[in-house]
């Protein structure tokens, strides 16, 4: 293989595609990119045979071929380019020869033929999702993901199919987060057809972690298919495959309430400080954290005691519809949520210190709720 490219187009594919790679044991293959010729053009892959990532860039294609080499060191080098306009890549004896302005490198690979195939997509892409607004949404879900192996359903976040939006939704039991994502039919007999049979798949976290690193300020949509139990995406010039989870994500949507007693309008800021002020004055990590709401008074009380530790209590003015409430929470969790809030002020809405408490932003000029993003949070119960 002998093959020159730009610099530029060569670094941010390997930024897109090293992050896949993990450290494999059994398959040492795994912890390498795969640089090939196709078509007059050099592709570049990664899996971790959970996820593949792979792009294809323009090149100046002197000889075909192709090898495998470590990504790690190979991603190392090429960050530390110097400045230059192109690169230059020879394949000789399973060795990669690489040149960038001054500085230049041999690494060894191994036998490209070894590397895993990564699905292609068959059929046509069947919808787009805004990407700004995906990248604005994905952060949101993900911190409520589980991490506990034994729910591998709720490792993953619940994409819920419907008309003109999706619904994505993470949980890890004791907080849930949704958001909702306006969809644009690629293909809308295939589309049509596909909701027939499936309303809800389970995406890995990891590979919306993948999608959001690679959407760009740049990147207008993200194009995505689903074949054979895969989730394909398009994002600019580089194509995400992932397996989905198999399982039975719970119906959340039960659980949000549909109306509130009470709605608390607040500043964020002046709640999260108050929040984890009083983190500091619980007993454990697991501690709980008080929310009394003074209706005579027009204001959050947020306070916490514990008796090897002292007490504490932060006073915040509040605008409030509905009678007095009182509830307590974990500080983590709530601190959580208030972080996803993207708004000055939210709505805290509550119904009774048993029931689901949900957090909102909410728009600037007359504090209406902004539907598109909800964050529940489950009471602690004395």
């Amino acid at each position: 293989m002998k093959v020159t490219c730009t610099q530029e187009n060569f670094k941010k594919a390997i930024y897109s595609t090293e992050r896949v790679v993990g450290k494999q044991i059994t398959l040492p293959i795994l912890e390498n990119i795969l640089l090939e010729t196709e078509n007059g053009m050099l592709k570049i892959s990664a899996t971790n045979l959970e996820i593949g990532v792979f792009l294809k860039i323009g090149a100046k294609i002197e000889q075909e071929g192709k090898i495998t080499v470590p990504a790690r060191l190979l991603s190392n080098f090429v960050n530390n380019f110097p400045s230059s306009s192109t690169v230059s890549l020879t394949v000789t004896d399973q060795t990669l020869h690489i040149e960038s302005g001054s500085s230049k490198a041999q690494i060894k690979g191994l036998m490209a033929h070894d590397f895993p195939i990564i699905p292609e997509m068959v059929g046509s892409f069947l919808f787009s999702l805004p990407a700004q607004e995906m990248k604005e949404s994905l952060p949101r879900l993900i911190s409520c993901v589980s991490l506990d192996s034994t729910r591998p359903e709720l490792t993953g976040l619940n994409v819920v199919l419907m008309k003109d939006e999706i619904r994505i939704a993470a949980t890890d039991s004791f907080r849930l987060a949704e958001s909702i994502v306006t969809l644009k039919k690629e293909d809308p007999a295939m589309y049509d057809l596909f909701f027939e049979k499936t309303s809800s798949i389970i995406v890995p976290q990891n590979t919306f972690s993948e999608v959001l690193r690679v959407i760009s300020p740049e990147t207008q949509d993200i194009k995505i298919g689903i074949e054979e139990s895969q989730i394909f995406f398009q994002i600019d010039n580089v194509r995400i495959v992932s397996r989905l989870i198999n399982g039975r994500y719970p119906e959340y949507r039960q659980i949000i309430p549909v109306q509130f007693a009470t709605k608390v309008v607040l500043e964020k800021n002046d709640v999260l400080r108050a929040v984890k002020i009083a983190g500091i004055f619980t007993n454990s990590k697991a501690g709980e954290i008080e929310f009394s709401v003074d209706l005579e008074k027009k204001v959050l009380k947020v306070q916490s005691k514990a008796e090897e530790v002292g007490e504490n209590q932060s006073i915040i003015s509040a605008n409030i519809e509905g009678p007095a409430q009182s509830a307590l929470f974990n500080p983590r969790y709530m601190a959580d949520g208030l972080q996803t809030i993207a708004t000055p002020r939210f709505a805290l809405l509550m119904n009774s210190n048993s029931s689901p408490a949900v957090l909102r932003m909410v728009q600037a000029e007359n504090n209406e709720e902004i539907a598109s993003f909800t964050y529940i949070i489950m009471p602690i119960k004395n």
